[in-house]
Parts: C-alpha cells; structure tokens; sequence
C-alpha cells in the first residue's frame, strides 16, 4: 500500500497542486491518503479529493483517508461529504462544532 501526505494546507491556493501530485497515483494500487497534518482546507481542495476517490474507485482501485485531522473531518461533515470520503460515523463521533471549516 501507498500513502501519500496531503500536507498541512488545502487552501483553494494549493488544489491545483493537489489535483497534480494525485493524478501521479491514480493507477496505484491500494491508496492510502494521510491527512493527519491537513490545518487548512478549502471547499476546492475537497472536490478534488472527491473526483479523485471517484475516479479511482470507477477505476476499481482502494482509497482510504487516514490520520484525518480534526480541520479535515469537519470540512468533509460540514460539506457533507464524509461518505464519498469513506469516513464513518464512528471517526465523526468526536464532532465538534465549528463556525466555518471550510
């Protein structure tokens, strides 16, 4: 298995770069995607990590967030998208109220 870091910031700034350094393991096998440091995200940061765990999943290939940060799982609950992440409810049980997020 692979894992890759998302780093401490997806600002709207750092997406592209994102979309990049993704599109390097979209043929990988099993992927796993560390987001334990992520500090700063932005609702385009979040779209990409959903196109990319789409296509990779229309592709037949495993992805899984791991180390996901307090900031990161609350984008993904705030904007809904925790399921299309693979974060259970389980993971989201430590919910915290936050004023924005995203």
């Amino acid at each position: 298995m692979t894992t890759v870091s998302l780093g401490e910031d997806l600002g709207i700034e750092a997406s592209a770069e994102l979309k990049e350094r993704l599109t390097a393991h979209l043929q990988s096998g099993h992927l796993s995607l560390d987001g334990s440091a992520v500090r700063r995200v932005h609702t385009a940061a979040m779209q990409v990590l959903c196109a990319f765990f789409r296509s990779r999943h229309d592709l037949g290939r495993r992805t899984e967030l791991s180390g996901c940060s307090d900031a990161l799982r609350d984008a993904a609950r705030l904007l809904g998208l925790s399921a299309q992440l693979g974060l259970t409810d389980q993971q989201d049980s430590n919910k915290k109220e936050v004023e924005n997020a995203a």
